[in-house]
C-alpha cells in the first residue's frame, strides 16, 4: 500500500506556461533498444518527495515540470556528460529474491548523476555503484518499489532506452537576458533527449546554441526584441522537430514557453 500512496502523490503535476504559435515537425519514430545488464538501487523515501530539487540535469523540481517520482539518477556512462538528460529507460528487476513478483518493468526518466565514490571497494556490494564502467540507475524509491523490495537495497536488472512518452509540446524556460539566453529543455517527447539546439530570431539566421550542463543550453547572441524559434535535434536518434514562433518579442526570463508540437511518441 505505501508504493500504491506514492503513486497518487506523484502524479499531481503543475508547470506555468504560455502556449504559443505555430510550429513544424521534421520527426520520426524512436524507437525501443535492446535490452541490457545494469544494476539499480534507490534514494529518499516512499513519497518520491524529498531530495526532489536541483540535480545534474538542471531541472530544478521534478513535480512542477511533470515527471512525477519515475525518475532515476544515472551513473556516469549512462548520464554520458548530460547527453541523456530527459531519456526515458524501461527497468525490470530480474535474477534476484528481491524481485518484485509478478512486477513487469518502469519506465523511468534520467535526471541526475549518481557521481562515483571511489572510497568505497567497487566489488562490495556496498559502495561504487555508480563508479565508471557500472551501468547503474539510482532510482526514487516509489519507482523501485514497484519492481523491486525494499529490503533488496541493490537488484540487478535489465534495461532499454524506450521513447518518452509526454503530454503537450516541448517546454522551454528561459533565464539570462537579452545578450545571453540561457534555457532549460523540458517536457521532450520521443527520444527525450537533445545532441543539438540553435535558436532564431526574428532578424536572424539559425545560431547554434551550446550546452552549459545538462538539459540547460546557452546562446551568446542579442535576441531580446525579437521573437524565438528552435530547432532541436535529438542524441539518441537523427530525429529533428522545428518549433516555430516559441515567444514572442516581449520574452522574458523566469517564463516557461511551450510550443505546440514534440517529438513522435
Amino acid at each position: 500500500m505505501v508504493a500504491m500512496a506514492s503513486f497518487f502523490r506523484c502524479v499531481t503535476a503543475a508547470a506555468v506556461l504560455l502556449v504559443l504559435m505555430v510550429a513544424t515537425s521534421e520527426a520520426g519514430n524512436f524507437k525501443a533498444g535492446d535490452w541490457i545488464a545494469a544494476h539499480a538501487t534507490f534514494y529518499g523515501d516512499s513519497s518520491g518527495l524529498s531530495d526532489d530539487m536541483g540535480g545534474a540535469c538542471g531541472y530544478s523540481n521534478m513535480q512542477a515540470i511533470g515527471f512525477g517520482c519515475n525518475t532515476a539518477a544515472l551513473s556516469t556512462p549512462l548520464f554520458d556528460n548530460g547527453k541523456a538528460c530527459g531519456g526515458c529507460f524501461e527497468i525490470r528487476c530480474t535474477g534476484s529474491k528481491y524481485c518484485l513478483p509478478g512486477a513487469s518493468s518502469v519506465t523511468v526518466t534520467g535526471t541526475n548523476l549518481c557521481p562515483p565514490n571511489y572510497k568505497e571497494d567497487p566489488d562490495k556490494n556496498e559502495g561504487g555503484w555508480c563508479n565508471p564502467p557500472r551501468l547503474h540507475f539510482d532510482m526514487t524509491m516509489p519507482s523501485w518499489l514497484s519492481i523491486g523490495q525494499y529490503e533488496g537495497g541493490i537488484v540487478p536488472v535489465m534495461y532499454r532506452r524506450v521513447p518518452c512518452q509526454r503530454s503537450g509540446g516541448v517546454k522551454f524556460k528561459f533565464s539570462g537576458n537579452a545578450y545571453w539566453l540561457l534555457m532549460y529543455l523540458l517536457n521532450v517527447g520521443g527520444p527525450g533527449d537533445a545532441g543539438g539546439v540553435w535558436v532564431k530570431g526574428d532578424n536572424t539566421d539559425w545560431i547554434a546554441m551550446s550546452r552549459n550542463f545538462g538539459a540547460a543550453w546557452q546562446a551568446f547572441s542579442k535576441l531580446g526584441g525579437m521573437g524565438l524559434s528552435f530547432k532541436i535535434q535529438a542524441h539518441s536518434s537523427d530525429d529533428t522537430i522545428i518549433c516555430n514562433s516559441v515567444a514572442d518579442a516581449n520574452w522574458s526570463a523566469g517564463v516557461t514557453y511551450q510550443a505546440p508540437n514534440n517529438f513522435d511518441s
